[in-house]
């Protein structure tokens, strides 16, 4: 269950439409997830600087059981996320941070319980 953030500074009138939707589809074909597990929040507009230009940015925020964990699976799902990222957003890979969190089952609410017990 990939829960993907992505924050930017671009106000929202510069965000492709649908970009949430086709980054949910990404993600699960970046992670190997089913689609309708990944949750996707987008938050344009918001006071960013990376690398300490103000200039248009995005921070993009990965949490994940099980597919986020080591450097190496990590160098890949980069490499990908930046793809598509650069191409969608229209900016430089010097303009997006990615950030990976690896999550455990017990850590995720559902259903009345936790994930540990679904």
């Amino acid at each position: 269950m990939p829960f993907v953030e992505l924050d930017t500074n671009l106000p929202a009138g510069r965000v492709p439409a649908g970009l949430e939707k086709r980054l949910c589809a990404a993600t699960a074909a970046i992670l190997s997830k089913p689609e309708d597990r990944v949750n996707v929040t987008l938050r344009p507009g918001l006071a960013m600087a990376v690398n300490g230009s103000t200039d248009p940015c995005a921070q993009l925020i990965i949490s994940s059981i099980g597919v986020v964990g080591t450097a190496e699976e990590n160098r890949g799902h980069s490499a990908r996320f930046f793809e598509f990222l650069t191409k969608e957003m229209g900016l430089g890979q010097d303009r997006i941070i990615i950030r990976f969190f690896p999550l455990e089952p017990w850590q995720i609410g559902k259903k009345g319980t936790v994930m540990t017990f679904l």
